[in-house]
């Protein structure tokens, strides 16, 4: 695993060799999705909350390229520990690791962000669930963008606030974006 831009650009992380719950985003599509980012949103200016957080890919690139508010929700104890170590290592401040259930946090979560990503597992059968909790809880700000990982199995092209869908081979990026006035 490795960070694809940024100041941190190369970096080779090193996560937990046993990871049976932890899918990393592949860098194919991990760059695809960050060469769209990068054209449409301020990475200087944004708050972002990564759930699943996994290997904590996702927010290291984040951080990399400038983000300076990371908070990422990841159940697991070995893989939380991973992301606040490879934190504290590539000092990042403001980096807010949250050891617990994702549906757990978004019930409770009373901030707003203007950017989340949800890479959860393939498997979870609640996944068609995160959109609808995510603006109604309204923890999006306006123009907030909430990018949503799945297979193809997965279709949001008709979820109220969807934008745009990019395929990476069985890696699907939905997203969707508040627009509410």
């Amino acid at each position: 695993m490795r960070i694809i831009g940024g100041i941190h650009r190369g970096r080779k992380l090193m996560p937990p060799a046993k990871m049976p719950f932890t899918r990393p985003t592949t860098d194919v599509a991990k760059e695809g999705l960050f060469n769209v980012l990068y054209h449409q949103l301020d990475f200087s200016s944004l708050k972002s909350l990564d759930l699943f957080g996994g290997t904590g890919s996702i927010s290291f690139e984040l951080a990399s390229r400038g983000v300076q508010d990371c908070t990422i929700v990841e159940k697991d104890y070995k893989m939380a520990a991973f992301i606040r170590n490879t934190a504290e290592t590539l000092q990042f401040e403001n980096f807010h690791v949250i050891k617990m259930d994702v549906f757990k946090y978004l019930s409770i979560c009373n901030e707003q962000f203007n950017f989340i990503f949800a890479g959860p597992p393939y498997a979870l059968t609640t996944i068609d669930e995160l959109p609808t909790i995510i603006f109604d809880k309204k923890i999006l700000t306006k123009d907030g963008w909430f990018v949503l990982e799945h297979t193809p199995r997965n279709d949001y092209k008709n979820f109220p606030f969807y934008k745009t869908q990019r395929n990476y081979g069985t890696t699907i990026f939905t997203t969707f974006v508040e627009n509410r006035e």
